[in-house]
């Protein structure tokens, strides 16, 4: 059996194949990014799931994609986890601007994520090339789920959200700043927190306010993650993740005016990750 997962700092999502590429099953866990859960709380989580449970001596292949994999130590810690856990399997672990590039396209281009977090690479087709490593939720990070959730809750305490949209926001989301202040500096996973908030421009009707914003970071990372690459000019840009996926219209302007070329569009890299690895179970049968 091969199993396969995409995962954030949010969630991961899991696919089981038989070796002939047929899908057993697609479960979810919590957020498995090693650079930010602890050793003790992502066993926990990958514990939690009754359907991988049932299946972990039967893994003989486990492909995992994940946030927060682009550095060593991280990497050899969730592997070690994997490889205790999956008794039986052969673990590879690979950032996941992997997982973006093998679900949008086989031939050379720039990948980007944009979903609780945000990078970008350059891919020649089987290769990724992360030319600025991202240093995460404070220092970059520029048009993500936790950079428009910061953006959204500064506009509210600077009163420079519109009224109607302020009081909206009050309704939907607890704003007392004792709460915000515990959740960023005493608990776990603030940037997850953070990027909870972004749903709220996702999931109501769009207005100028949400425009702007959504342009002005969207902005940010074409000119920070997205023209430093060369290829850039000559290649086209594709998009993962939900942000991406709910703002093409805006990320098309900012492409017109830059004259650079977009490439697709997906909202769960996990899909594109099944045909890839189905294509790749064929070719090593022949």
């Amino acid at each position: 059996m091969i199993l396969i997962a995409d995962g954030g700092s949010t969630k991961a999502d899991w696919i089981l194949l038989d070796l002939l590429g047929n899908q057993k099953f697609k479960t979810r866990t919590e957020g498995l990014n090693p650079a930010v859960f602890s050793e003790n709380a992502l066993h926990q989580r990958l514990e939690a799931n009754a359907e991988l449970a049932e299946v972990k001596n039967a893994v003989t292949e486990l492909y995992f994609y994940g946030a927060g994999c682009g550095t060593e130590k991280p990497t050899l810690l969730l592997k070690s986890i994997f490889e205790k856990y999956f008794k039986n399997a052969k673990v590879t672990v690979k950032e996941d601007t992997y997982a973006a590039a093998f679900a949008v396209t086989t031939k050379p281009g720039i990948v980007c994520i944009l979903g609780t977090g945000s990078n970008s690479c350059y891919f020649d087709g089987e290769h990724v090339d992360v030319r600025i490593p991202s240093l995460g939720y404070v220092l970059m990070d520029e048009a993500s789920g936790n950079y428009f959730g910061k953006k959204l809750i500064r506009d509210y305490y600077y009163k420079k959200m519109p009224k109607e949209i302020s009081e909206k926001f009050e309704s939907e989301f607890n704003l007392d700043a004792d709460i915000i202040k515990k959740n960023l500096y005493k608990e776990a996973n603030p940037n997850t927190y953070l990027a909870h908030f972004a749903e709220f421009i996702l999931k109501n009707e769009r207005n100028a306010y949400f425009n702007k914003v959504l342009h002005k970071g969207i902005k940010e990372f074409f000119k920070n993650r997205i023209l430093p690459i060369e290829e850039s000019k000559e290649l086209p840009i594709h998009f993962v993740g939900s942000i991406a996926y709910f703002s093409q219209d805006i990320i098309k302007d900012v492409a017109r005016y830059h004259m650079v070329k977009l490439g697709k569009f997906v909202r769960r890299p996990i899909d594109g990750l099944i045909e890839f690895h189905r294509n790749k179970l064929k070719l090593e049968q022949v």
